[in-house]
Formats: structure tokens, C-alpha cells, sequence
């Protein structure tokens, strides 16, 4: 493992990116970036954010370096195919894919092509990672690999790569461990692997979700698909 200046999360997204040229929106501070060149990781960067703050961040942190710093919303600072791996970190799962459906014709392997979308694509959410997941499966991204990081909470690392066809990821196992909505919640390479992160994971929001005095429709029902891991597996 390399060593960076990168907190655990970001960490975790740079051990997955090797590629020419690669793409962090919402770049923050450049610091992805940054890493990813000094190790060799890629030979150009392009960091794009749509507040003038982070983009300044960005620009003095990769002053001197093979990268471009772009003021833009999203995907709309992106050209179809100029990036080969592209990640999105520190965003809700509901605003990344909202990010991918403002641009259909940089991301979405129906919409533009296999050949011209990312070869990579590395998305931290920081919550709501069953929308990411549910976008991949509509638009022709199979989930290669995904983690559990902890810190001020668990975060998910999700790569994914263009393919055709049924993703094999969500495949269910013969022993109905779970189940496809459970995998699209809690992640189906993480359900296989069953690790302790996981567990305490799903048994925390168990316990957040019976402490809500009330829980609307979608509350309710990660509630039952909680329940449902737990009394199968616990």
C-alpha cells in the first residue's frame, strides 16, 4: 500500500485507480489528485468542482502538476471518453446519481457506448449507496468490487466497470442468505464476505431505525430488510 496523505476513505479510493486519465468530481482540495500523480498512478488529472473555493484549493495544490482544474457542474466539465477511470467522493448516493443523470451521454454505457465511457468508475458515497448501486445496475456498470472503510461513519468504496448483461455480483446465493433488495442496501461482494465492519454496520441501523418514533415508507422498509439479514444471520 502506498503511503499518501489521504484519510482512510480516500485512501481506499486511490488503491483502486490506475488509468491515463483520470477524473475526480467535487475534487475538494485536489488531494485525490495530488496522490495519484505523485505515486504514478496516472499520467494526467482532471479535478472539477462546481464551488469556486474547492477549485481554488485544487488549483494551488496541483500547480506544476500533469492536471487541469475545471469550475464546472459535474459531468458538464467532462467530454465524452476523455477520461479512462473517473471517481465521485464525499457526496450523498441520491446526489451522485443525480450527477450521472444530469450528463447520460458521459456515463451511461446505453446511452453512449462501451468503448466511451470510463473504463473505472470509484464512488464514495456517504450515504444512500443502494441509489449508486441501483443506477449501475440500470446503465450498464457491473460492480466489480466494493469495502466497508470505517470512520465517522461506514463508508462504502463501489468500483465499478462498463459490461453487458447481468451483473454476476447480485447473483444469490443457493442458501437465501440474502436477498437482491438486502444487496442493493448493504452490497452484495460485502454480503459474501460477511467481515465484522459489515455486521456492525447493519446492526447499527437497527438500532438508529427502531429509535425513529416514526418511520416513512422507505424508513420502514430498510427497517424489514434489516430485520430480515439479522434473523438470518445473527
Amino acid at each position: 500500500m502506498s503511503k499518501t496523505s489521504l484519510d482512510a476513505r480516500l485512501q481506499a479510493v486511490f488503491e483502486r485507480v490506475r488509468a491515463s486519465v483520470h477524473a475526480d468530481i467535487g475534487s475538494d482540495h485536489g488531494n485525490l489528485i495530488l496522490e495519484l500523480l505523485r505515486a504514478g498512478r496516472i499520467e494526467r488529472g482532471i479535478a472539477i468542482d462546481n464551488k469556486l473555493l474547492p477549485f481554488k484549493n485544487s488549483c494551488a495544490a496541483l500547480t506544476g502538476m500533469n492536471a487541469e482544474v475545471r469550475l464546472a457542474d459535474g459531468l458538464a466539465g467532462l467530454a465524452v471518453g476523455e477520461a479512462d477511470s473517473m471517481s465521485v467522493c464525499g457526496l450523498g448516493g441520491r446526489s451522485i446519481v443525480e450527477i450521472f443523470e444530469a450528463h447520460p451521454d458521459r456515463i451511461s454505457n446505453a446511452n453512449c457506448g462501451i468503448n466511451q465511457v470510463p473504463r473505472r468508475l470509484i464512488v464514495q458515497p456517504n450515504k444512500r449507496p443502494e441509489a449508486v448501486r441501483a443506477w449501475a445496475l440500470r446503465n450498464g456498470f457491473h460492480l466489480v468490487d466494493e469495502e466497508i472503510v470505517e470512520g465517522h461513519w461506514p463508508y462504502n468504496i463501489l468500483e465499478f466497470a462498463p459490461a453487458i448483461g447481468t451483473d454476476p455480483a447480485y447473483l444469490i446465493p443457493d442458501d437465501d442468505a440474502w436477498d437482491l433488495e438486502t444487496a442493493l442496501y448493504f452490497g452484495p461482494h460485502n454480503l459474501r464476505r460477511s467481515t465484522d465492519a459489515l455486521k456492525n454496520w447493519i446492526l447499527d441501523e437497527q438500532q438508529f431505525l427502531e429509535t425513529l418514533p416514526h418511520r416513512n415508507e422507505r424508513a420502514q422498509r430498510k427497517y424489514d430488510v434489516v430485520n430480515r439479514w439479522v434473523q438470518r444471520n445473527v
